[in-house]
C-alpha cells in the first residue's frame, strides 16, 4: 500500500523557505519604497488607508493570505484545471477589450466599485499553467512544428488580447516565455534571430542618417547589411559544419566591401548600400543552390533567415514611422538619442536619472529624497519606483535590491531544475523568465537603458493587481515544488 503524504504537514516540510524569505524581504523593501515615493510632507500616519503606503499594507496582507491559501491546495488540481483557468482568463481578457473605462489611454482595467483589477497581470500564471500542462502531455516534442505552433498560440493569444486593450507593455512581457522554450529545446537559432532583429533595428534606425565620410552611403544601412552577411555566414559555420565554405564566403564579403569602399572614396562616390543589397541577394541564391545540390535543409533555413533579415531591415523604418503610435515612436527616438525632448517623452527618464544620481553611495535616507518628495518623477510609486530606491538608499541600497532579485532568480532556477516532471519545470522556468523580464526592463527603463513600456517592478510597484499576480506566479510554483516528492495513492 502506498502511503499518502500529500497533507499540510508534508507540504510545509517540503516548502522552499529560502524563496519565501526572499519574497518577504522584497515585500518589506517594496513597502518602504512605496512609503518614500508617495509620502507628502505633513503626513503623520503611514498606515492610514487614505495614503498609498497604507493601502499597500492591505495589498501585502492579502497577497500573503492568497499565498497561504495556494499552499493549502492540492497541486494536482493545478494540472487538472490548467486549461479551464486559462480559458477563463482568455474570456476575461477578451471582455476587457470592450471595457468602457479607459485609464491613461488603456482599456486593460476592470473597475468594480472602488476596486480596480488588471486581468493581464493574472493571465501570466494562467498562460504558464496552460503551457506547462500542454508541454507535459505524452509525446510532446518542441522540435515538432505542430507542437511548437500550439505552444506559440498559447502565448500569442493572450498577448494579442492585451495589445487590443492598448496595453503594449504588458503584452511584451509574454516574450519572456521564449526563454523557457529555449530551455525546453527550442533551437537557439530562433532566439538568435530575435536578438539579431533587435540589433538591426537599433543600428539601422540610430545611424540611418549618418553618412560614411563624404559618400552618400548611410552608415546604419551599410552596417546592418554587413551584419546580415556575417550572421548568415556564422550560421553556415555552426549549422552546416563547413568551416572552409564559411571562411571563403567571409573573405568574399570582406573583400567586396573593401573594394567598394576604396572605389567610393577615391574614384566615384556612390551609395554602397545598393551593391551590398545585391551581394545579400547573391548570398541567398547561393544558399538555395547549395540546398538543391546537397538536399541539406539547413541551407534553406539560413537562406530564409537572410531573406527575412533583409525584409525586416527594409520594413523597420516604415514600422517605426507609420505603425507605432506617436508617443511610442518618440520614446524609441529618445532612447536611441535621435531626440532629446526633456520636457516631453524624455522627461520621466531624465528626472529619474537625476533622482538616482542624487542618492550617491549611501542615499539621502528614508523619506528624505527631494526629487521624489517634490513629485518631479511621474509614476514614481509604480513604474518608476526604482528611482526612489536609488535616491533614498543610494548605490548600496539599489545594489542590495538587485542582489535580492538575483537571489530569487537563481533560487527559481534551482527549484525548476529539480522538478521530477516537465510540468513543474516548464512552469518554473516560465515564472523565472517573467520575473527576469520585469526586473531587467523596469530597471533598465528607469536608468534610460531600455524603452519606457510601463511595466511594474515585482513586489515594489504600488498596486494590488501586480502584487497579487506575482504572488500567484510564485506561490503556485512553490506549491508544485513542495509536492514533488509527496507519494500519492
Amino acid at each position: 500500500m502506498v502511503q499518502q503524504t500529500g497533507n499540510p504537514k508534508g507540504v510545509i516540510r517540503s516548502l522552499d523557505w529560502w524563496t519565501i524569505a526572499i519574497y518577504i524581504a522584497l515585500l518589506v523593501f517594496g513597502w518602504v519604497s512605496v512609503c518614500g515615493a508617495s509620502y507628502d510632507y505633513g503626513d503623520t500616519d503611514l498606515f492610514s488607508l487614505n495614503t498609498r503606503s497604507g493601502m499597500q499594507v492591505i495589498w501585502i496582507g492579502t497577497s500573503i493570505m492568497l499565498g497561504f491559501v495556494i499552499l493549502l491546495l492540492d497541486d494536482r488540481y493545478l494540472d487538472m484545471f490548467a486549461y479551464i483557468i486559462f480559458g477563463f482568463m482568455l474570456l476575461l481578457l477578451f471582455g476587457t477589450i470592450f471595457n468602457p473605462h479607459s485609464i491613461k489611454g488603456s482599456r486593460s482595467w476592470l473597475v468594480l466599485g472602488p476596486l480596480r483589477l488588471q486581468p493581464a497581470e493574472f493571465a501570466k500564471f494562467a498562460t504558464a499553467l496552460a503551457l506547462a500542462k500542454f508541454m507535459n502531455t505524452y509525446g510532446y516534442s518542441i522540435s515538432r512544428w505542430k507542437d511548437f505552433a500550439i505552444s506559440l498560440a498559447i502565448v500569442l493569444l493572450p498577448m494579442l488580447f492585451i495589445v487590443l486593450q492598448r496595453e503594449t507593455g504588458s503584452a511584451l512581457v509574454y516574450l519572456a516565455f521564449f526563454l523557457m522554450f529555449y530551455r525546453e529545446g527550442m533551437p537557439g537559432s530562433i532566439l538568435f534571430t530575435g536578438v539579431a532583429m533587435v540589433i538591426y533595428f537599433v543600428v539601422g534606425i540610430r545611424y540611418a542618417d549618418t553618412m560614411l565620410f563624404y559618400t552618400p552611403t548611410s552608415v546604419g544601412k551599410l552596417v546592418v547589411l554587413l551584419l546580415i552577411q556575417f550572421f548568415s555566414i556564422g550560421l553556415i559555420y555552426v549549422y552546416c559544419r563547413d568551416k572552409r565554405e564559411a571562411i571563403h564566403l567571409l573573405m568574399v564579403s570582406l573583400g567586396s566591401m573593401v573594394i567598394l569602399l576604396l572605389f567610393s572614396f577615391f574614384v566615384i562616390p556612390f551609395d554602397i548600400v545598393y551593391v551590398e543589397m545585391v551581394i545579400c541577394g547573391l548570398l541567398i541564391l547561393y544558399l538555395v543552390w547549395r540546398f538543391l545540390m546537397t538536399r541539406f535543409h539547413n541551407y534553406l533555413w539560413i537562406a530564409a533567415f537572410t531573406l527575412g533579415s533583409i525584409l525586416f531591415f527594409n520594413l523597420a523604418d516604415y514600422g517605426l514611422n507609420h505603425v507605432l503610435e506617436p508617443h511610442q515612436r518618440v520614446r524609441i527616438n529618445v532612447l536611441l538619442g535621435l531626440e532629446e525632448d526633456l520636457k516631453g517623452a524624455g522627461y520621466n527618464v531624465h528626472q529619474s536619472e537625476i533622482a538616482i544620481g542624487s542618492g550617491g553611495l549611501g542615499g539621502k535616507g528614508f523619506l528624505n529624497g527631494t526629487q521624489t518628495k517634490l513629485k518631479y518623477v511621474p509614476e514614481q510609486d509604480t513604474d518608476f519606483i526604482f528611482c526612489t530606491v536609488g535616491e533614498e538608499e543610494g548605490f548600496l541600497g539599489s545594489a542590495g535590491v538587485l542582489l535580492l532579485f538575483l537571489a530569487l532568480i537563481l533560487r527559481l532556477i534551482h527549484l525548476s531544475e529539480r522538478q521530477p516532471r516537465r510540468f513543474g519545470r516548464v512552469y518554473g522556468y516560465s515564472v523565472l523568465s517573467i520575473f527576469l523580464f520585469h526586473v531587467f526592463i523596469n530597471v533598465g527603463m528607469v536608468l534610460g537603458l531600455t524603452p519606457v513600456i510601463g511595466i511594474p517592478l515585482p513586489f515594489f510597484s504600488y498596486g494590488g493587481s501586480s502584487l497579487w499576480g506575482f504572488t500567484f506566479l510564485l506561490f503556485i510554483f512553490l506549491r508544485i515544488d513542495a509536492g514533488r516528492n509527496l507519494l500519492r495513492r
